[in-house]
């Protein structure tokens, strides 16, 4: 409490960040299952923690390709609170699908701020060096709140330049268990 309403003393209120959060979806799946320890995220779990640690108001979910026999797949990490964004292919390139989604991530945060939709920062999930640049311009412009790298292992060592604030390990001793998919509970794992 910054004050005391019946003293009159002027009552502050903080309002708390409105942030989205990005996140490469193969990065992710490939960080945590060919870890040398693999494991699986529990979707729905991941979402709240986002929510929660992050005010992560929207989570965009990139994948590669749209594929009709995922649907099932789609509806569950839809159902589970994200957002999900297909990398558009052209029709030459329907049978030989690429599924990075980099270009994709850089340019929906940048427009985004560009357009000055209303979010205050950007949570990255990817450990990928890919996105240094933009990640690098985001916290000089007071735009960037956290990297959560799936594996610390495979992170680029880019990332290792910056303060530890502004980056975390998905699978470290003290984040793993709140977003990992445990069998004997109900939550949400494909």
């Amino acid at each position: 409490m910054f004050g005391n309403k019946k003293r009159g003393i002027p009552v502050m209120t903080t309002t708390a960040e409105k942030n989205q959060a990005f996140i490469d979806a193969q990065n992710l799946y490939l960080g945590t299952t060919r870890a040398a320890k693999p494991w699986v995220l529990d979707l729905k779990r991941f979402r709240v923690y986002l929510e929660q640690k992050y005010n992560a108001e929207k989570a965009y979910y990139f994948l590669g390709a749209h594929e009709g026999n995922n649907q099932e797949l789609y509806d569950f990490i839809q159902e589970s609170g994200y957002i999900l964004r297909f990398r558009e292919h052209g029709s030459a390139m329907t049978s030989r699908k690429k599924g990075n989604v980099d270009t994709d991530i850089v340019f929906s945060i940048l427009s985004k701020i560009i357009d000055n939709e209303n979010f205050n920062k950007v949570v990255l999930v990817s450990g990928d060096g890919d996105y240094w640049r933009t990640v690098n311009y985001l916290i000089k412009k007071n735009r960037f709140k956290k990297l959560l790298a799936p594996n610390r292992n495979t992170m680029s060592s880019l990332y290792k330049r910056m303060a530890d604030a502004y980056y975390d390990c998905l699978d470290s001793d003290y984040v793993k268990p709140k977003i990992q998919y445990n069998a004997n509970e109900k939550a949400g794992s494909p």
